[in-house]
């Protein structure tokens, strides 16, 4: 019987000093049925973020010349899961947030079939030294998707989700800067079944996050004005439309196209 496979990928840029840990903590056992591997996405990085993620163990690292954005580190750590052969792809932070050891419990919901991407919800479960302005503006930021949505999203800006193959072919966020917000709207509007696990959460010890307040209004919210207009194809199992004839014109440019491009892993 053939294994299948998932992939965890790492967005990283300047983790020197929590890529390791959080490499290190992985599991690499999900039944004998399945094998695992770990996928370093390193968003132009000037440490030494590339050399501690392969001494953790790492299995393949592709490395952008320049700082590019956790958007677009997070759209190349999505197609290289795919051309990996991944039937899953869970992506975590690099910066020792979130829990590796829940990893199987993220992904449960899409192994079971109950869904097609998922979130590990640290406000389902426990959160421990979020400040108070980050607390406010992860609230703001996700309710204003559960009204756009018209469902209840308890949280929108997790870094640790996992997805289907097929979610991961389709999914499309339309700017660098970041992916939370537009990569939820796009693949929830596609009609992907989508189920948040509670997660254990701690804020990192080691480094700064990249986020700054006006920049990431400046960036976000034009990017959700532009995910909500452009019409959704509906293809996921929550989707009560029927698929487009062959030929018809999608949405997005999705993933299918840049799965094609070349990179080299190391």
């Amino acid at each position: 019987m053939k294994k299948r496979k998932l992939v965890v990928f790492l967005p990283a840029h300047n983790e020197e000093g929590n890529i390791g840990p959080v490499i290190a903590r992985i599991p690499r056992e999900m039944g004998r049925d399945w094998t695992v591997e770990v996928l370093v996405v390193d968003d132009g990085s000037a440490d030494g973020t590339v050399a501690e993620a392969r001494r953790a163990g790492a299995d393949h690292v592709v490395s952008f010349a320049a700082n590019r954005g956790l958007g677009a580190a997070v759209r190349e750590g999505l197609a290289g899961c795919l051309r990996l052969g991944a039937d899953i792809g869970l992506m975590i932070d690099a910066d020792n947030e979130y829990p590796p050891e829940e990893i199987p419990n993220v992904i449960a919901p899409i192994r079971e079939g109950r869904a097609e991407y998922t979130m590990g919800s640290r406000f389902k479960g426990t959160i421990r030294g979020m400040r108070l302005h980050r607390r406010v503006g992860n609230i703001c930021f996700t309710i204003l998707q559960a009204v756009l949505l018209r469902r209840m999203i308890w949280d929108g800006q997790s870094g640790m989700r996992g997805f289907s193959r097929e979610a991961m072919e389709h999914a499309d966020i339309i700017h660098d800067y970041n992916y939370a917000q537009v990569l939820t709207l796009n693949l929830v509007r596609q009609g992907f079944a989508m189920e948040e696990v509670p997660i254990t959460y701690r804020v990192r010890v080691h480094g700064q996050s990249f986020i700054k307040f006006r920049n990431y209004l400046g960036h976000v919210l034009p990017a959700i004005w532009r995910e909500m207009r452009r019409p959704a194809v509906r293809r996921g199992s929550a989707a009560r439309e029927t698929l487009p004839p062959a030929g018809a014109p999608t949405a997005g440019r999705g993933l299918t196209a840049k799965v094609e491009r070349e990179q080299r892993y190391g």
